[in-house]
């Protein structure tokens, strides 16, 4: 009687392999399509978490009432960090979710939780080098709206792969299930009013 042997395990192929966040959240600056068509159809809700509340503390850090804040009452500052990283997180889920609702309504067939997750990832990943320089430079220098300009722009198209991706829609409908969004935060994050 032959004998038979089990066939050797399969290496898990790039849909089952386990993304991590540093890849993840790097790759999306050096090779966001491979990264992005990688991510397609996961949830990275942890990774969304992580962005927002990093980002919003960040943002807070950049501001200068937070200092005076600290000089008062160090805990309270540190409350009204908390309390803008949470809002930060809401509102950016907001924004996903928009931007799905969006896609859908032109025609677009994917999933809530991968679309939702993965902009708001993609939105804070391409803005945090303006965030950091945010936090140690003046909010209104060359560098600091240099970078809002150059991550607003990235930002975009890397929303506009996502919900092209993620939907199967041609580009000018991913570019519209995106615009209005991405327009109003940038607008009311990177270039906020008074920073002129």
């Amino acid at each position: 009687m032959p004998v038979t042997t089990a066939p050797p395990p399969r290496a898990p192929d790039a849909q089952q392999r386990k993304l991590l966040w540093h890849r993840l959240i790097f790759g999306l600056w050096y090779r966001p399509v491979e990264v992005l068509d990688e991510a397609r159809d996961r949830s990275v809700w942890g990774a969304a978490a992580f962005l927002s509340l990093l980002c919003g503390a960040l943002g807070t850090l950049a501001n200068d009432s937070f200092w005076v804040q600290w000089g008062v009452s160090p805990l309270l500052a540190l409350e009204a960090m908390a309390i803008g990283s949470l809002v930060m997180m809401l509102a950016s889920l907001l924004l996903g979710a928009a931007t799905h609702a969006i896609a859908r309504r032109l025609g677009g067939n994917g999933r809530f939780a991968p679309t939702a997750s993965l902009f708001v990832v993609l939105f804070w990943a391409s803005d945090l080098p303006r965030l950091i320089l945010d936090t140690w430079l003046p909010a209104g220098s060359v560098p600091v709206r240099a970078a809002a300009s150059v991550t607003a722009a990235f930002g975009y198209a890397l929303a506009t792969l996502l919900i092209r991706g993620q939907h199967h829609l041609p580009t000018h409908r991913a570019v519209a299930a995106v615009s209005l969004q991405m327009l109003a935060a940038v607008t009311l994050l990177k270039f906020p009013p008074g920073s002129a």
